[in-house]
């Protein structure tokens, strides 16, 4: 049986993702110094199928690497959780490309568990399901629109079994590493003893490697960023011009992230209707939208020690380029 679930106030204090949530921190990101708006409203659906093109292109390397490791170890990914039933629980789930990698195995060794995507885009989760739905008929699954603690939250309480969660695609590196901790630590508050964490880390590599993927030919991740602007325009009554933006990107040496933003292309203002307010933006004035943080080994193993996990295995592809990291939640019964 295959479902869906929207959380909303009804599960949590709080709703998921008001509107009057985006209002807000645009507000406080386009009246800081320097401007910023916060990444994770990049994904609303529109977003969210831009992003899934992307991970498609010929540069971006991460999605072959990530997709290498899980076929070539999906028999040592499939003995984590022994006999017992247990949550295949996935954050951030997109479109379920690599992971359907995991599924298909885990159904063929007659694994007993149940999926569970979770995706703050609502588009996001109903293509996934459907897609699985129509290729599986014995997968049990459930879909969470939610943000990814709030998800792993109700699960906590809506059953006691382990949780092999995965957390692929470099999602990490969107957090800086004072996030990723926060992230982490909060993770691990919601998790059982002895559940596994699979987490996905681009490594540091070749800047002109990293450029490449970050700067496509096809102008796909730019549209990516530029829909931001669209969003404001569509969702809080904006008047961005988008032809007077342009993106850039660079990998910075001294953060270790790759940095992306939006630069105005000349001096102009900006008002937003629901915020009631005019910005103005300098000729070449930057808005940072995105980073994207690259890992060592070592960072990796550092981060895990500090947030409350034991690693058990660094996975990597033949290239070197991306790890999948596996983690046991270290805590007692």
């Amino acid at each position: 049986m295959i479902t869906i679930q929207k959380l909303t106030d009804t599960e949590f204090e709080t709703p998921v993702f008001e509107k009057q949530d985006f209002a807000l921190e645009a507000l406080h990101g386009l009246s800081s110094t320097p401007k910023f708006l916060p990444t994770k409203y990049l994904y609303d659906d529109e977003g969210t199928r831009l992003f899934q093109m992307i991970t498609k292109l010929p540069e971006y390397y991460l999605t072959r690497s990530e997709a290498e490791i899980l076929e070539t170890h999906k028999d040592k990914l499939s003995l984590l959780m022994g006999d017992e039933p247990f949550n295949l629980v996935e954050l951030g789930a997109g479109d379920g490309h690599k992971t359907r990698i995991l599924v298909e195995h885990f159904l063929d060794q007659k694994l007993n568990f149940e999926y569970v995507p979770i995706d703050i885009s609502q588009l996001a989760v109903d293509i996934l399901i459907n897609s699985f739905q129509k290729r599986y008929n014995d997968l049990n699954a459930i879909g969470l629109v939610a943000e990814y603690t709030q998800g792993i939250k109700w699960l906590h309480k809506t059953t006691h079994l382990r949780n092999l969660v995965l957390f692929l695609g470099s999602s990490i590196g969107n957090f800086n590493p004072n996030e990723s901790r926060r992230f982490l630590q909060s993770l691990w508050t919601v998790l059982n003893p002895d559940d596994i964490v699979v987490i996905g880390f681009d490594l540091k590599k070749d800047i002109q490697l990293l450029t490449k993927a970050y700067n496509d030919s096809q102008g796909i991740t730019r549209d990516f960023n530029l829909n931001l602007l669209k969003r404001m325009n569509e969702e809080l009554g904006g008047s961005f011009n988008l032809s007077k933006f342009s993106h850039y990107e660079f990998y910075n040496v001294h953060s270790g992230a790759m940095v992306s933003y939006l630069i105005s292309q000349e001096k102009q203002s900006v008002y937003i209707n629901d915020l009631k307010q005019l910005f103005h933006f300098e000729t070449l004035e930057s808005v940072h939208t995105e980073s994207s943080y690259k890992y060592s080994d070592s960072d990796i193993r550092h981060m895990a020690s500090q947030t409350g996990f034991k690693v058990i295995d660094q996975l990597t592809d033949i290239n070197s380029y991306f790890i999948d990291s596996i983690w046991k939640t270290n805590k007692p019964y």
